[in-house]
């Protein structure tokens, strides 16, 4: 009875072993080297200039100079952190992001609210909500610096005359929107492209709700604020985090919002702003490199939140079904 029940076991065994030798097989790679074109292109694209920038920080290297460059090893990155203008930039990167993802998620979630309702003209409202994302940032920057914000012929000077109008006042002063508020005119923009971002993301986790649920706390008499409270609001933790992770990778290395509508001026010098200001305008090849391989680590660290955030709502939606 034994030697039938070893015998009998073996056979279950093999295979697995026999897939794990066809895995690292010709076969398996002959399947791979397709993609093996894309693996160096990608090598060469994202990792070999990476691996120069790692090389270049570690070197005082100023072009208008290039016979005075020499090795400084990790100088440059102390200068990062103590230079009175780096830590300016990374405060005004900390708070145009927060702010920016804040207000976008904000936003989103009542957008998403609404287009999760059945109306007439949904589609078209949702495609609409949805064009500022589409647009090109540099784009999109340039539409609130002339369209909204110039203060000739601008819509919120416009808008603004006429409200002052209503109220009996003619010749109301015209705001200076980019001289006045100079960080809050790129939030402002920023946020207006951001906001269909994160209304998409926590629309597919309004959407992925159990009606079944929803359907049991309308029985049980649950109002539509504590339906929102106690059950969507939970729902919607992994959506939330998501946006936030991404929106913060993103925002985080805006560049063409503070470069087209302030040019850094003003205070709105972020850190990406910084690093382009330090390498094409004061040539400081090391000194830029070092900054923006800090801001690649920051952004790394984030992504390394997301993907985890990501791989949870798979594992959810997994067990779910």
């Amino acid at each position: 009875m034994t030697l039938t029940v070893s015998t009998a076991a073996r056979p279950a065994s093999s295979p697995p072993r026999a897939a794990r030798a066809r895995r690292g097989g010709p076969r398996a790679w002959a399947t791979r080297a397709p993609l093996l074109p894309a693996l160096v292109f990608l090598i060469a694209v994202t990792q070999l200039p990476f691996v120069a920038t790692l090389v270049i920080s570690l070197f005082d290297w100023n072009s208008l100079d290039p016979d005075a460059r020499h090795l400084a090893w990790f100088e440059n990155y102390a200068t990062v952190v103590t230079d009175a203008d780096m830590r300016a930039s990374v405060f005004t990167t900390a708070l145009l992001t927060t702010t920016v993802v804040l207000a976008s998620v904000f936003l989103g979630l009542l957008l998403a609210l609404l287009l999760d309702r059945s109306f007439r003209g949904r589609g078209l409202v949702r495609t609409l909500l949805i064009t500022p994302f589409l647009l090109v940032p540099v784009s999109a920057a340039l539409l609130w610096k002339h369209a909204l914000y110039n203060p000739e012929y601008g819509l919120l000077n416009g808008a603004w005359s006429w409200i002052a109008g209503l109220f009996g006042d003619d010749t109301p002063a015209q705001p200076e929107w980019i001289s006045d508020t100079p960080l809050l005119a790129v939030e402002a923009a920023l946020i207006w492209q951001w906001t269909p971002f994160m209304m998409l993301i926590l629309l597919a986790g309004l959407q992925s709700r159990s009606p079944e649920i929803m359907e049991a706390a309308k029985l049980d008499g649950a109002g539509p604020w504590q339906t929102f409270r106690y059950l969507t609001l939970p729902h919607l933790r992994r959506y939330l985090e998501l946006g936030i992770l991404l929106g913060s990778i993103y925002i985080v290395q805006n560049f063409d919002a503070v470069f087209t509508i302030t040019s850094g001026g003003l205070g709105t010098a972020n850190l990406p702003y910084t690093i382009y200001q330090t390498f094409y305008q004061a040539h400081e090849y090391g000194l830029a490199s070092a900054a923006g391989v800090v801001v690649v680590i920051g952004t790394i660290a984030l992504a390394t939140f997301a993907l985890r955030v990501v791989s949870s709502l798979f594992t959810e939606e997994v067990g779910r079904a």
